[in-house]
Parts: structure tokens; sequence; C-alpha cells
């Protein structure tokens, strides 16, 4: 595994640990918020979704400039 190999490895388990927690919270806190509108827990649920594939988009759109 060479360097740049291996950032992209780090940055990926990254990416997916802080997205992992935030999962295991989400039902909770769609809870918290849907309690004051059910539109705004649906809403996190459909940010959380999009942000997981937006960010590793934008990611790999980085790594395909660099090549």
């Amino acid at each position: 595994m060479d360097k740049s190999t291996r950032s992209a490895a780090i940055a990926a388990a990254v990416i997916l640990v802080g997205f992992g927690l935030f999962a295991f919270y989400l039902p909770t806190m769609m809870l918290a918020v849907g309690s004051m509108s059910p539109f705004a827990g649906g809403l996190l649920a459909i940010v959380f979704v999009l942000a997981f594939f937006g960010i590793f988009w934008l990611r790999g759109r980085s790594q395909a400039k660099k090549d």
C-alpha cells in the first residue's frame, strides 16, 4: 500500500466512523426534532442520506482531479 492509497483508506475510515456514529444517534435526534415538527424530523434523515453520498462524491471528484 503506497502513501496515497493509505491516506484514502484512512479518510474513508474516518468518514465511515463519523457517519456511523451519526447514524447510531439519528433515531434519537429524529424523535427529538420530530416532536417539534414531523417535517423537520424527516428532513434530518434526508439530509443524512444526501450528506453520506455527497461526501464520497466530492472526495471522488477531488481524487479524479489529482490523477
